[in-house]
């Protein structure tokens, strides 16, 4: 169970040591394949493989396709200029930047002034803000690259499929053909290099592929689906798979997370709550499944809501098979628009409103996170929440191929790998607050929940879960990455 969200700013040497030890990996497999050959199968020349990278949330170069004029700044934005990330801009024009940014949180469109598109090619993904200073700071598979070069990989065997990660699944493949387009890359790579294809998926991206695989049962017959990935992909390499979801996207969507870039966290929340697909990395249970889309297809049809099924477990246990409670607020007695006002009440004198009663601690689990729980209870203490269940129940809850806030199965794929780091206390809960000011800004975190080995560790008090305050059932919470990762893909 990978349980933080990537940041927006990568340390190269993170991803690239992990990615280094898939190209190794894969290499070994592809010799073991080949010497099982003896097996009866016939022999397999790793040398016909394509690597085909799929990235991660904010891990793609998106570029402007409008013409914008900044006042006051002596940049503007022209078609192919760098949006994300360009930190001069971002730096100098703030409000210009985000207009290329934001998304329209109710119908994902562009902004009326400016819109931004995805890169293509390994270029899109191996620097963000490719410079001098700049450069290391932003590289993502930019030393991967090199690796495998060093390996001596030819340049037509890496494929990377980049994508606008500002989407929700649904919206990739409508407005991009996303889906269509990975396929087409799968095949061409068959055709070019005369083998199947490893793929190399990186925190969201390991989403992306989930949902393509099943979006692609419902683009080919039945019968061929598996002789399909069978000839297209011979492994699939998760990098930090988010298998349970993201606890640092909840914190992203309340309070913001500027991941280092030059912006409050107020503006890094309302660019956050602008894309559908944050939503994407929510957590939610291990316990729960959705209706299985496939059926639905032929006997009620693409118009259906993916309802949650539960199993008891979800119900007997606490936490939903996470190791504590995931969100903890503080709403105050006053509801609506004198406990957090708009903008344009900013001049009330609120905070006699705020203090006038005891604060409420409201608590919610993995589950009330994913299945909108949360944001419906949040409905009169933050404007926000009504785009958020929007978004929930139009992208993820009504999707037609797959809700992807709910736990996965093995991919039926011949070899999948589960990378991941280890020895990083990872966050499991927050604690909110009302701060008193106005949105984006009107909540603050109050303590942050870790798990590191085998324990629950806070800003104030370190909690072992080998006290008598927390029971020890250590085997069903998906604390650490491996132990979550087998979790994840279920029992094979």
């Amino acid at each position: 169970n990978h349980l933080e969200m990537p940041p927006w700013r990568f340390r190269s040497g993170d991803l690239a040591c992990a990615m280094v030890i898939a190209v190794a990996t894969a290499t070994a497999a592809s010799v073991v394949v080949a010497a099982g050959a003896a097996d009866g199968e016939a022999e397999f020349d790793y040398r016909k493989l394509s690597g085909i990278i799929i990235p991660g949330f904010a891990s793609t170069q998106l570029r402007a396709w409008s013409v914008l004029d900044c006042p006051y700044s002596p940049f503007d934005f022209n078609p192919l200029d760098s949006v994300w990330l360009d930190s001069t801009k971002l730096f100098s024009a703030v409000n210009c930047w985000l207009k290329c940014m934001l998304l329209d949180p109710y119908n994902q469109t562009d902004h009326p002034e400016c819109k931004s598109r995805p890169d293509s090619g390994l270029s899109a993904i191996t620097e963000l803000d490719p410079g001098y200073i700049t450069g290391p700071l932003s590289s993502i598979w930019k030393e991967w690259v090199k690796w495998c070069v060093d390996f001596g990989i030819e340049a037509n065997a890496i494929i990377a499929v980049p994508y606008d990660w500002r989407l929700p699944p649904s919206m990739l493949e409508e407005r991009d053909l996303y889906f269509h387009k990975l396929k087409l890359t799968f095949e061409i790579a068959l055709k070019l290099r005369g083998g199947p294809s490893l793929v190399f998926a990186h925190s969201m991206g390991n989403n992306v592929f989930r949902y393509f695989l099943e979006w692609l049962k419902l683009e080919i017959a039945p019968k061929h689906y598996i002789q399909w990935l069978d000839k297209h992909i011979h492994a699939y390499f998760a990098v930090g798979a988010p298998l349970l979801g993201s606890t640092e996207s909840v914190r992203a969507t309340l309070s913001g997370t500027t991941s280092g870039l030059p912006i409050t966290e107020g503006t890094a929340r309302l660019m956050f709550n602008s894309f559908a697909a944050s939503l994407w990395l929510l957590p939610f249970s291990k316990y729960c499944k959705a209706d299985n889309v496939y059926w639905k297809h032929f006997f009620e049809g693409k118009a259906h809501i993916n309802r949650q099924q539960c199993d008891e477990m979800e119900y007997s246990s606490d936490n939903s098979g996470w190791p504590t409670t995931l969100v903890s607020i503080e709403v105050p007695t006053v509801r609506g628009t004198d406990a957090y006002p708009s903008i344009m009440d900013i001049t009330e004198d609120i905070t006699s409103n705020m203090e006038c009663g005891k604060p409420t601690l409201l608590s919610f689990s993995a589950r009330e996170v994913s299945d909108g729980t949360l944001f419906k209870t949040m409905l009169d203490y933050d404007p926000q929440s009504k785009a958020l269940i929007h978004q929930l129940e139009k992208y993820y809850q009504g999707d037609p191929v797959l809700n992807p806030l709910t736990p996965w199965e093995r991919p039926p794929i011949k070899n999948v790998f589960c990378i991941y780091g280890i020895d990083t206390k990872t966050e499991v809960g927050y604690y909110f607050a009302p701060s008193g000011k106005p949105y984006p800004d009107n909540w603050i975190i109050t303590d942050v929940i870790y798990e590191f080995e085998r324990s629950l560790l806070s800003r104030q008090v370190i909690l072992f879960l080998e006290s008598l305050t927390i029971p020890v059932e250590m085997e069903r919470y998906p604390t650490t990455p491996y132990h979550g990762a087998s979790n994840g893909l279920g029992q094979k």
